[in-house]
């Protein structure tokens, strides 16, 4: 395993940018591909069940991932600076670092999720769930809440990897999961007669499985990085600096999230029915954008090891070559899923419902058309992350749904009166808006500066 460490570690700091580019992305995109799978996989069964059923989990879904985002802040700051650690040839810092992010990320999940399941209820019903949705949400989100410490030993392993330029390990960790999901999923909700509970245990437990693994392979030792209990106490230069990394990822994420949960709560005012057509174009276009967000993670290896490296030239040429490869990939895809009657096609298997049928292949090919712009948004994401100015990603990603996302809403429905539609435009406009004030922050040079101050040792 240390000897796949080095090989990818010379290749980024050293070797083809493009190879190194496809080596860290290709399993990131298909690791990325088996996570989206999970919820597919719910909503597939889901929408066999209802409309009812599947709009609950699209409603506390933003909830979720509120948390989820808050803790990933977490395993961004232990992947960046693991990286920058490496890339600078300070192994002992890179290893305590791991331990110390792998103790905060564990007490953490284990809190949120016990405030979580109390609090359930009373956010359910300020979302504006009523009835059968209201008692759908509640079940679905107090038992796959429990995930969380699961999900962040699974994100914690795939940092520690990542950051050795080892994607794949990852990759096939998360292929058993999604296997047992597959095969529980309709076990439980159509066998077993569970209905939405049985989507939520499928899930936990289909999380459970490759976090057991996860942490034996940590603990065994994961290329150069080895968890021991010794080496978990947690240190103020260490706590500083994972700080100092990750809560503005955090923190951006989690307010991200929040908007998300609000967006659902604007939408659901639509009807049930709208709520599960957002769903399921949402769904479907994170699968159109993995590419995308694979070479995003490559870009924040690449650019965090060759600026450990003392090497910013090399770093943005990296960003560069994935920036242009992302936008073509995203441009030609999006002009052929934008097509009415593939975006259809493509909906109606996870509904049968011919109303929301519609609303999600309108919403579909809208998004499909403009998904290009995430190929300079996660991109720019990457370079911003690798360097450790996670701030500046962290206010993008804030005001791209706080103002761009709302104001473009209210406008198009108070303004222009464009009824359900207004919810699909604002989404594409305020993606559109913040990829391109990334990319002139980019072309200012803020990534430039150095914020971690990681001093490059001599062999």
């Amino acid at each position: 395993m240390k000897k796949i460490s080095t090989k990818n570690i010379e290749l980024i700091l050293h070797g083809n940018l493009l190879k190194a580019i496809a080596t860290l992305a290709i399993p990131v995109m298909i690791n990325s591909f088996l996570q989206t799978m999970y919820n597919l996989t719910d909503t597939y069964w889901l929408g066999k069940i209802g409309t009812e059923e599947l709009a609950a989990i699209n409603l506390v879904t933003p909830l979720q991932n509120i948390i989820i985002s808050f803790g990933t802040g977490i395993t961004v700051a232990g992947a960046v600076l693991i990286a920058q650690y490496i890339g600078a040839n300070q192994e002992k810092d890179a290893q305590e670092m791991a331990n110390q992010i792998f103790a905060c990320a564990m007490i953490f999940s284990l809190v949120c999720a016990a405030v979580c399941f109390a609090a359930t209820p009373a956010i359910v019903g300020w979302l504006g769930a009523d009835g059968e949705t209201f008692t759908h949400s509640v079940t679905y989100l107090r038992i796959v809440i429990w995930d969380m410490p699961f999900l962040y030993m699974v994100n914690l392993f795939s940092a520690v990897n990542q950051a050795q330029g080892d994607t794949v390990k990852p990759m096939f960790l998360n292929l058993v999961g999604i296997i047992f999901n597959m095969i529980m999923d309709p076990l439980l909700m159509m066998g077993f007669e569970m209905g939405v509970a049985g989507a939520a245990l499928a899930t936990l437990l289909a999380k459970a499985i490759p976090a057991s693994i996860a942490l034996v392979l940590l603990i065994r030792g994961s290329g150069m990085i080895k968890l021991h209990p010794r080496l978990m106490r947690v240190t103020a230069e260490k706590l500083r600096l994972i700080l100092k990394i990750g809560l503005p990822t955090a923190i951006g994420g989690s307010t991200m999230q929040l908007g998300f949960l609000l967006m659902s709560r604007n939408v659901y005012e639509f009807g049930t029915q709208t709520m599960a057509a957002y769903g399921i174009g949402n769904k479907v276009n994170s699968l159109i954008t993995l590419p995308t967000n694979g070479i995003g993670s490559a870009v924040a290896t690449i650019v965090g090891q060759n600026m450990g490296a003392k090497q910013p030239e090399r770093a943005e040429k990296g960003y560069k070559y994935a920036m242009y490869i992302s936008v073509a990939f995203l441009f030609v895809g999006g002009m052929i899923l934008s097509r009415s009657f593939i975006s259809t096609a493509i909906v109606s298997i996870f509904s049968e419902d011919a109303e929301v049928i519609a609303m999600a292949a309108d919403f579909l090919s809208i998004m499909a058309f403009w998904c290009f712009t995430n190929g300079v948004y996660n991109s720019a994401s990457g370079l911003f992350q690798g360097t450790g100015h996670t701030e500046v990603t962290m206010t993008v990603d804030a005001t791209r749904l706080w103002v761009f996302r709302f104001l473009t809403l209210w406008f198009c429905q108070d303004i222009l009166h464009l009824g359900v539609r207004s919810i699909w435009f604002s989404v594409v406009v305020s993606n559109g808006i913040s990829a391109m004030i990334l990319y002139i922050l980019y072309r200012m040079g803020i990534w430039k500066k150095d914020k971690l101050n990681i001093q490059k040792a001599e062999n």
